[in-house]
């Protein structure tokens, strides 16, 4: 039997189905994880996130799996070698924000704790139930932390791209109601913590 999902998830698709089914709207305290997804968030903006997942594990590999004392020291040699990396987004700013976003998330780490503190002292600690459908690519919420990241050094943190990793991360649940994820996450995963 197949199990209702929301109709953005592609069936014939394992990885995609995988991300909706153990990921995505699952409340996540880990910080590499949270670190991870907003550069992958930002990395997807012009792209589908289908490329992105394809290509996760190899972003791993070459941004040293997401570790934001290494990346925050990259320099010129490094870059040449990401930006001739096929198996990742070949952009310049991307990367570039990449950089720029591992020593903003230092400063964050020292002044407020790191992103799971941050992230969800927005909201209570509570998933923000959502649901809609169509849902929103944008909320107030999405636009403080936007405004707030922007402020704080972060780059390809815009108001969607926070939406769509808010989404990602579980501070907003938006699984459609007739999914079998709407009523709070994954059968036996309460969050991604490591």
């Amino acid at each position: 039997m197949t199990l209702p999902r929301c109709a953005w998830v592609p069936p014939g698709n394992p990885l995609y189905v995988a991300y909706h089914d153990d990921e995505w709207g699952v409340p996540c305290h880990d910080e590499r994880r949270l670190f991870e997804m907003l550069n992958l968030e930002g990395a997807q903006a012009g792209l589908s996130w289908s490329t992105i997942l394809g290509k996760r594990e190899t972003y791993r590999l070459a941004f040293d799996d997401w570790d934001a004392h290494r990346i925050a020291r990259y320099d010129a040699d490094k870059v040449a070698q990401l930006l001739a990396d096929p198996g990742i987004v070949r952009n310049r700013l991307k990367v570039a924000a990449a950089i720029t976003n591992a020593r903003a998330y230092l400063r964050l780490c020292d002044e407020a704790g790191g992103l799971d503190a941050y992230l969800w002292s927005f909201v209570g600690g509570v998933p923000v139930q959502g649901g809609m459908v169509p849902a929103p690519t944008r909320t107030a919420l999405s636009d403080r932390i936007s405004t707030d990241l922007l402020k704080r050094g972060f780059k390809f943190v815009g108001t969607t791209i926070v939406y769509a990793y808010l989404q990602g991360i579980g501070v907003v649940n938006d699984h459609a109601p007739d999914c079998y994820l709407h009523a709070g996450g994954a059968p036996g995963i309460s969050s991604c913590d490591a």
